[in-house]
């Protein structure tokens, strides 16, 4: 009686703490390199500067389901083979609970124009010698650990 007692606070205590405690924010970043060794890089309305295309995980999905959906969604590419997992970091900027899980694919197509979401005003393959001035510090390295072999950070 007294163990089972036990257990029940237990898992109260448990419920109460992960409902106090802000949860882990799970997104993804997809970087997508076309045969000509340039990366996609997408710009949004709601944020300074070039990034990779990304966000969240959304419940019930994977993270490849996330990082391929926001290829289509922000890049506007249908990506025909499968990203590899390349890096997990954490992005300091949200409370230290934000994780990043980035892919990579290489071979991708030019992207559609057309199928990109009204949150993105700019999306475009760059070579990494040669990108738009505003990219972000963040994408920056990853461009670098990516085409230059850089071992990848662990924050964002």
């Amino acid at each position: 009686m007294i163990a089972r007692l036990h257990q029940l606070v237990g898992k109260i205590a448990v419920g109460i703490s992960s409902r106090l405690r802000p949860p882990v924010f799970l997104g993804v970043k997809l970087f997508l390199m076309n045969a000509e060794g340039e990366v996609l890089l997408i710009k949004t309305s709601y944020a300074p500067g070039f990034v990779l295309p990304g966000g969240g995980v959304e419940p019930g999905e994977t993270c490849i389901e996330a990082a391929l959906r926001e290829g289509r969604e922000e890049g506007g590419v249908q990506e025909t083979g499968t990203p590899k997992l390349f890096h997990v970091y954490l992005n300091r900027e949200f409370e230290n609970r934000n994780h990043v899980v980035m892919y990579v694919s290489r071979g991708t197509a030019k992207p559609d124009e057309r199928s990109a979401k009204l949150e993105v005003v700019a999306a475009g393959f760059f070579a990494p010698n040669s990108l738009p001035e505003d990219v972000t510090d963040a994408t920056r390295r990853r461009i670098r650990e990516v085409t230059e072999g850089l071992a990848p950070a662990s924050y964002w």
